[in-house]
């Protein structure tokens, strides 16, 4: 076996988990807190840069409602 076979091998053994797992991986991910405060940085500053929303309380408010209309799944 070559070097180049070695390797595709080792790439189609690493798809294979990849593919087996990706699931709970999104599961994982989407019940972990550091995600939901990463989300929740992302957002705050996308409606920052994005939307002029003046008042403080609706400024939050249309960041969580930017988070809660994500869905977090492997594809």
């Amino acid at each position: 076996m070559t070097y180049t076979q070695d390797q595709q091998s080792i790439t189609k053994s690493l798809k294979l988990l990849r593919d087996g797992f990706k699931s709970e991986f999104a599961e994982f991910a989407y019940e972990n807190h550091r995600m939901t405060e990463l989300l929740q940085e992302l957002a705050n500053e996308f409606v920052d840069a994005n939307i002029p929303v003046v008042d403080e309380e609706n400024r939050i408010e249309l960041s969580l409602m930017m988070i809660e209309s994500l869905d977090i799944i492997a594809r």
